[in-house]
């Protein structure tokens, strides 16, 4: 990152914190009133996450966040059992961008995204999915399996980063999780391409747009759902799935080098 990335990162995170936080404290009374009433906050911390992910993406990444593939997205509020999104993990930047496909769904995070300022109150008040990783935790594991089954049994969709963790360069394999829950609820796997500028952190946008300058839009690809079932071969769904996502992620760095060497 060059000094201008810097500070453009650290006023998104800030930004991102702040905005989080101002939503989670006034969700709180509803929160915890639903406690001894029977309701929850979750859509409407669902909406906080949403539009914090539409501000910070409008004034520190790009104008617009372009969805291409459309038709194949599922409908939201549409019956169970729910879909499973999963999509590549380059930078926190993806954490923003897939609101813009307008749908609901939950996250599988690390634990200690909880005890960030704002953004881990909102998570927990959006009843999002927290998991130990380090070490063999048998306990969050199976945690993990039966919230995602339950939700997706609800209809509220899930939405996975395969590869566990993010990196701009180098494509990590995927992980079995995400195929595990998709498999069990044979649910549909809809695949999506995040396509994020090398350039967007240390571009001058939003102050370029004042000399007329101009800035790559991310690009975020909807591919056609693939119909899992219990009986189906685990590997087959992810290298269709991987396929699939890294068909519209161009290759960087490293990754260029590997595929000279392929060929």
């Amino acid at each position: 990152l060059s000094p201008l990335g810097v500070i453009k990162l650290f006023i998104f995170n800030v930004i991102w914190m702040g905005f989080t936080l101002v939503g989670s404290l006034l969700l709180l009374p509803k929160y915890l009133l639903g406690k001894f009433l029977g309701f929850d906050c979750q859509y409407e911390a669902y909406l906080v996450e949403r539009y914090t992910g539409y501000l910070c993406c409008l004034c520190f990444i790009c104008p617009r966040v372009e969805i291409r593939g459309t038709e194949h997205l599922p409908p939201d509020d549409g019956p169970a059992p729910a879909p499973v999104f999963v999509a590549n993990h380059a930078s926190q930047i993806d954490l923003a961008v897939v609101y813009s496909l307008g749908r609901k769904f939950k996250w599988i995070s690390k634990d200690s995204v909880r005890y960030l300022p704002g953004v881990g109150l909102i998570m927990t008040l959006s009843q999002h999915v927290f998991i130990v990783r380090s070490g063999k935790n048998k306990k969050s594991v199976s945690n993990l399996y039966q919230q995602s089954n339950n939700a997706i049994q609800s209809g509220m969709p899930m939405f996975f980063f395969p590869q566990g963790t993010r990196r701009m360069a180098g494509r990590l394999p995927f992980k079995d999780g995400a195929y595990k829950v998709a498999m069990e609820n044979e649910s549909q796997i809809v695949p999506v391409s995040i396509n994020i500028p090398l350039t967007c952190w240390n571009s001058w946008y939003p102050m370029c747009l004042l000399w007329g300058g101009s800035v790559d839009n991310v690009v975020l690809t909807v591919h056609e759902p693939i119909q899992a079932k219990k009986d189906m071969d685990k590997e087959e769904l992810k290298k269709k799935s991987y396929d699939a996502i890294f068909s519209e992620v161009p290759l960087i760095g490293e990754e260029i080098k590997e595929f000279k060497k392929r060929k």
